[in-house]
C-alpha cells in the first residue's frame, strides 16, 4: 500500500523559503505514469495545485506560482520536495502531497503558517 507523508516546518517567516518534503513508502516515485504533486488549501478557500514532478523527473508548475516554485526529488530516499520562495501570509495553507496515476494517493496534509 502506497503511503505519502509530508514533513517540514509549520511556521515560516515572510520573505523566507518554505520547504516541504513528501516521503513515499510502498511504491517508487519513478514508477511509470505517476505524477507527484503539491497541492494546498488556504483557510476558507479551495484546493490549489502548485506543481508536479513526474516519474521521469520532468516538472510542471502552476503559472501563478511558477516564479517562486521548485519541485525536486531524491530517488534514493523516495522523496520529493517543494520549495516556495519569498513567502507571504497569503501562502498560509494546509499543504498536501499527491501521487496521481493509475491510482491516486494523498498525504494527510501539513499546516504551514507564514507569520513573523
Amino acid at each position: 500500500q502506497v503511503q505519502l507523508q509530508e514533513s517540514g516546518p509549520g511556521l515560516v517567516k515572510p520573505s523566507q523559503t518554505l520547504s516541504l518534503t513528501c516521503t513515499v513508502s510502498g511504491g517508487s516515485i519513478t514508477t511509470n505514469y505517476y505524477y507527484w504533486s503539491w497541492i494546498r488549501q488556504p483557510p476558507g478557500k479551495g484546493l490549489e495545485w502548485i506543481g508536479y514532478i513526474a516519474y521521469s523527473g520532468s516538472t510542471n508548475y502552476s503559472p501563478s506560482l511558477k516564479s517562486r516554485t521548485s519541485i525536486s526529488r531524491d530517488t534514493s530516499k523516495n522523496q520529493f520536495t517543494l520549495q516556495l520562495s519569498s513567502v507571504t501570509p497569503e501562502d498560509t495553507a494546509v499543504y498536501y502531497c499527491w501521487g496521481a496515476g493509475p491510482y491516486d494517493y494523498w498525504g494527510q496534509g501539513t499546516q504551514v503558517t507564514v507569520s513573523s
